[in-house]
């Protein structure tokens, strides 16, 4: 398969791609030291450029949604196209997901790998204002993916990214239903109709949506629970607390662990919320590298972010950076299996 850059270690191998600065697989051993992907791509280029669902890409300049794409900053309107209904979903048609992005020669020492991909979002793409120069930098290190985000811009505008990866820990076409999963989080942002933030917030104790102890993701996500019918499963942002601990500064987010294999994966990142996905929109409509067509239920995302529509929701923490300020966000993958 094609990559622009392969970054690995005795414990993980990790490809990216240009195009959308995105994560083309994920290699990592299992309880026997049998390896597999577990990351959801392509091996065609043209799948990448075709692919409706955000494979493993870098999303911005704002990840989830906009409600109706428009929202006010210092006195001013802006609107970014539609892409979701009557919403903007993850920067809008033309997203960071969809462009080019400058790739550097990787980084290889005795302990890491790394690669570094640039571009510059110009002033008026999608609708926001501000040039926005981004950096996405992807780390391998033991059995670590770190992704480290920057960006600074010389005009005031909304900034929120983060990974779209798939991510199926069998490492094989199967469901991802067995898998157990903890979030660290004992509130969800309430969501409403096209899955636009209410504003409000929901305790998930006596809920389908509570994961503070560890349970299999197809337990409940047929539920009849309100948040559960509107979103067809999970796509809800929690709102992490303090209960995993820490890592490098970072606060653990997620654990998923796949049954079969033992794989292990936690998720530590700096952002306030995680978005927990599981799928709902994989329709058939899409066939991956291993030939199989991807459904509800064959992969699921661990998108750390800032809560969704913070651009019209006064109370929630603001997502504007303005010029000579810097954008930062860190998120580190951990494998393990057990």
């Amino acid at each position: 398969m094609s990559v622009d850059a392969e970054l690995s270690t005795p414990s993980l191998s990790v490809g990216v791609i240009g195009y959308g600065a995105r994560i083309s697989y994920i290699r990592a051993p299992d309880r026997h030291g049998n390896w597999a992907d577990v990351a959801k791509g392509f091996d065609d280029p043209a799948a990448w450029r075709a692919d409706p669902t955000f494979q493993g890409a870098t999303i911005g300049r704002y990840a989830n949604r906009i409600n109706r794409g428009t929202f006010e900053l210092d006195g001013r309107r802006f609107h970014v196209p539609l892409n979701d209904g009557a919403n903007a979903l993850h920067g809008g048609p033309g997203g960071f997901s969809d462009r080019d992005w400058e790739v550097e020669p990787p980084v290889v020492t005795p302990h890491e790998s790394s690669v570094t991909m640039r571009r510059t979002s110009p002033d008026g793409e999608m609708g926001f204002p501000g040039n926005l120069d981004v950096s996405v930098v992807f780390s391998v290190t033991g059995s670590e993916l770190t992704i480290d985000y920057r960006a600074i811009t010389d005009a005031p505008t909304p900034v929120n990214l983060t990974n779209h990866v798939y991510l199926n820990l069998a490492g094989r076409p199967s469901s991802i239903a067995d898998h157990e999963v903890t979030l660290f989080a004992d509130r969800v942002a309430e969501i409403g109709p096209g899955l636009i933030s209410t504003g409000g917030l929901i305790d998930v104790a006596g809920t389908p949506l509570d994961f503070r102890t560890p349970a299999p993701i197809g337990e409940r996500w047929r539920a009849s629970h309100p948040q559960m019918v509107l979103a067809g499963g999970y796509d809800h942002a929690y709102l992490l607390d303090s209960s995993g601990g820490e890592y490098d500064g970072l606060r653990l987010g997620a654990r998923v662990i796949e049954p079969s294999t033992g794989r292990c994966l936690e998720l530590f990142t700096d952002q306030p919320t995680v978005q927990f996905y599981s799928g709902n929109m994989l329709t058939g409509t899409v066939v991956e590298r291993s030939g199989s067509t991807l459904r509800q239920s064959d992969a699921f995302c661990l998108e750390p972010q800032q809560l969704s529509d913070s651009v019209n929701q006064p109370h929630f923490p603001s997502t504007v950076l303005r010029p000579g300020a810097e954008y930062r966000n860190r998120t580190i993958y951990r494998f393990s299996a057990e």
